[in-house]
């Protein structure tokens, strides 16, 4: 029997640790806040939301409607457009792995009739077999055991119906960077600070996040794994501005808000998108648990 080296965790220690970063970015109200604050103003993040929301669109105008599925919806920012935007075309679920979000869920949809809200994790969600008709995962895949959550997705979602996935680029120059140079120089700053005396609320730093994105290649052979078929692939927030000096350009230039579609691709600069979308529906051979095997349908949990 092998044993885990003492320099590096075990599959399982990693695994909690991991999670443990996931929990404390998102497990409260003020991340909840936060997340949808970006949304607004001109940050980096602020363009990559609206670049992404625009390949969203486009990637369902190929559903009519239907019950869809969004899985990791964080505070509903996408729920809420969908409403908006595509009255009376879904019955929608917003599931979360964190209360807080879903509350933020809550806050924001109202007493809406067309939406059901669940705390949940993408791994292990509490649906029957071939719930939905559209399944959406925004930003949760890179937080997630992806072959469980695709797993999960596949079977959930409906003959002939539409999977929808949305992952950071790890291969991107912004994502690298990021990653790789200036979260741990901000990291290293930090610590340089408080050593000086500086107060800890006024150090930088970079929080341990807890991703584990996948290039898109790996990605769709992961999909097709699960028995999901890919369609499309799509780049979104192609930036060749680097952080910190991002946050100046995006700023200076904003055509990237009146015209999103100026930030995707799915050729030539698809390499500089820092995320990325694929869509995808059941394979006919996609694997589904036997009769009697489903899981019970959630309670409702308007919160």
């Amino acid at each position: 029997m092998s044993v885990p080296s003492p320099r590096r965790p075990s599959g399982q220690a990693e695994h909690r640790s991991r999670d443990a970063a996931v929990t404390a970015q998102f497990g409260d109200s003020s991340a909840a806040s936060g997340y949808a604050a970006a949304y607004e103003g001109w940050e980096p993040a602020t363009r990559y939301f609206l670049s992404r929301l625009h390949v969203v669109n486009e990637s369902l105008r190929s559903c009519a409607g239907g019950d869809l599925l969004d899985v990791g919806c964080g505070p509903g920012m996408l729920v809420h457009h969908l409403l908006d935007t595509r009255p009376g075309d879904f019955h929608i679920t917003a599931c979360d792995r964190s209360a807080e979000m879903i509350e933020a869920v809550a806050r924001r949809v109202g007493d809406a009739d067309r939406v059901r809200l669940s705390v949940a994790r993408i791994e292990d969600m509490p649906f029957p077999d071939r719930s939905f008709d559209a399944v959406l995962a925004m930003g949760v895949l890179e937080y997630a055991d992806i072959r469980r959550a695709l797993d999960e997705m596949s079977r959930v979602i409906r003959p002939g119906g539409l999977v929808v996935v949305t992952i950071l680029n790890s291969r991107s120059p912004y994502r690298l960077f990021e990653w790789c140079i200036y979260w741990p120089a901000l990291r290293v700053l930090g610590r340089v600070e408080r050593l000086l005396g500086v107060p800890v609320h006024r150090c930088h730093g970079a929080p341990k996040s807890g991703i584990r994105a996948v290039s898109s290649r790996r990605l769709r052979r992961l999909l097709r794994d699960a028995g999901l078929h890919p369609e499309d692939t799509v780049f979104y927030d192609l930036t060749a501005w680097l952080p910190p000096l991002d946050k100046v350009m995006r700023r200076r230039f904003r055509r990237w808000r009146s015209h999103p579609e100026t930030t995707v691709s799915r050729r030539t600069l698809r390499w500089l998108g820092s995320g990325y979308l694929i869509t995808a529906r059941p394979a006919a051979t996609a694997p589904r648990s036997q009769p009697g095997q489903q899981l019970p349908a959630p309670a409702p949990s308007h919160l």
